[in-house]
């Protein structure tokens, strides 16, 4: 496959919006990923994300090979720690929360995964992960025990970003969380997506398709949809 990183700057380039549906395995009856797939097909995701805050579930490579039996979408990894690691996917998002400062995810947790990494031919993709104050405290926040930026404040968070790009990250990621309240401000994606080179990633708190096209835009790159797909798989069909 080619290198997924390429086609995202391509795309960014080409003004081409992209699209993830972010699976939890937690949350997937691997009886029933036939239909998830076909649900996803009807869909216009380019990619799709396999993760969560906090996976106890074993099924991940199981879940990712079947499907890849049945789907041509790359598959990316977002993981919240390293044991959500798999060599069947294709790509995985190296995160690092730099808008909090617990020690654990802003370099803990990416040194104990590099070993591992190694050893497979996943494609690494260093991504600066940017926590949005959404209206209510999501797994994100309870797991890293970070707190996230304040909402109406769109300087700290553009120079977060800013401060992520410059540090070597390939991706900045605002995300309001799962299951947030509200999604990212609009005026904070802009101001973000107009000040840094490299594509901004946008999830969290949208609940439906005029959310996606607000999100891009105003700037974002490529929009993650996650609770939304998963309370309805219907989503995309309306």
């Amino acid at each position: 496959m080619e290198n997924l990183y390429s086609q995202i700057i391509q795309a960014k380039r080409n003004n081409q919006k992209l699209l993830a549906i972010l699976l939890d395995p937690d949350k997937i009856d691997l009886n029933t990923v036939a239909i998830l797939i076909s649900k996803i097909h009807q869909s216009p995701a380019s990619h799709i994300f396999i993760g969560g805050s906090h996976v106890t579930t074993n099924i991940l490579d199981e879940l990712i090979v079947k499907i890849k039996q049945n789907c041509d979408l790359p598959i990316v990894l977002f993981p919240g720690n390293p044991s959500q690691i798999s060599d069947k996917a294709d790509a995985i998002l190296f995160l690092s929360l730099i808008s909090g400062r617990n020690p654990d995810f802003l370099i803990e947790h990416q040194v104990k995964a590099a070993p591992i990494l190694k050893k497979t031919k996943l494609e690494v993709i260093s991504t600066g992960y940017i926590l949005i104050e959404s209206g209510n405290e999501t797994a994100v926040e309870r797991v890293s025990k970070t707190k996230p930026l304040d909402r109406n404040n769109l300087d700290l968070a553009l120079a977060t970003a800013q401060a992520g790009e410059m540090l070597g990250n390939k991706l900045i990621y605002l995300e309001a969380g799962s299951g947030a309240k509200q999604a990212v401000p609009l005026e904070m994606i802009a101001l973000v997506a107009q000040n840094i080179e490299i594509p901004l990633l946008v999830g969290g708190g949208i609940v439906d398709l005029q959310g996606i096209q607000n999100a891009y835009d105003s700037g974002a790159d490529l929009v993650i949809i996650g609770t939304a797909f998963e309370n309805n798989n219907n989503f995309f069909n309306v």
